[in-house]
């Protein structure tokens, strides 16, 4: 008898540390992303060569992905330009190929530019421009059909974070993309957690706060998509992410990088794409 609790308890045990490797491979394979978005920066062509200059010149982690995104006036001249480590994305894009859709850029275009990535959902789409979840699902599932890989945004404001709203919202967000995707449409995907509450304004979500969000995002995409998804999807942080906060925040175990705002035009970006680097 006792021997047969000795063999229930191994056999726990076993069951246990198997599963602790398996997410520690899993988690080890999610390569770190530090996403740039210049919003409708910089002002001038010579701003735009500083800041290129100092990427170029950079002593950058080769292990992370670095990905910057630039006004759609200056994404291929910047990709002509740019060390070829770093890649560019389109901060939107339509959900028709071509037409007549005044100031749109589509998918196809930026597939035939050479563009890999492009940002969609972030809240400033969502509350200025009036971009319903539903719209974000269809540009993305557009994105995809065009070979494109998306920065998927969702995230909550203050008023949602403070009546224990963050995990409802960030569900709701993505339940409309996981209704127009297949499984396999996933591996194209980076989420970026923006709480609207901490974007341009200096507050920033605590190491643990991030961490608590990211981790109801992963289990959300286990039940939702499946638990290969959610193990292997990117999930990574955004709201006023700087040199001072971004190691805290880099250690957390679902935290796979970042989706910079204004920092990413300073000398600091290179500060928090070597955030990880021993």
């Amino acid at each position: 008898m006792v021997a047969n609790k000795v063999q229930d308890v191994y056999a726990v045990f076993a069951s246990n540390l198997v599963s602790l490797l398996f997410l520690s491979i899993t988690t080890m394979s999610r390569q770190f992303f530090v996403g740039g978005n210049f919003k409708m920066n910089p002002n001038s062509v010579a701003e735009k060569r500083a800041l290129t200059e100092l990427l170029n010149q950079a002593n950058l982690d080769s292990s992370v992905e670095v990905v910057v995104a630039p006004p759609s006036l200056y994404l291929i001249p910047l990709k002509e330009i740019l060390r070829k480590e770093i890649k560019v994305a389109a901060q939107n894009c339509y959900f028709k190929d071509s037409g007549a859709f005044t100031g749109e850029i589509s998918p196809a275009q930026l597939k035939d530019a050479g563009v890999p990535y492009v940002i969609l959902g972030h809240s400033e789409r969502r509350t200025l421009f009036h971009e319903t979840s539903e719209i974000i699902a269809q540009k993305t599932k557009a994105a995809l059909a065009s070979s494109l890989s998306v920065i998927l945004c969702i995230g909550e404001t203050l008023e949602q974070r403070e009546t224990g709203q963050t995990t409802k919202v960030c569900s709701e967000q993505l339940q409309a993309v996981v209704g127009a995707l297949t499984e396999a449409d996933w591996s194209k995907i980076v989420i970026a957690y923006e709480p609207v509450w901490a974007i341009g304004t200096g507050k920033v979500a605590t190491s643990t706060q991030a961490q608590e969000t990211h981790a109801d995002i992963r289990k959300f995409l286990s039940t939702a998509v499946s638990p290969a998804v959610a193990q292997a999807t990117r999930i990574i942080y955004g709201g006023s992410v700087n040199k001072g906060n971004c190691k805290e925040l880099s250690v957390q175990p679902d935290v796979d990088g970042f989706l910079v705002g204004g920092a990413s035009l300073k000398p600091e970006f290179v500060d928090i794409i070597n955030s990880t680097k021993k």
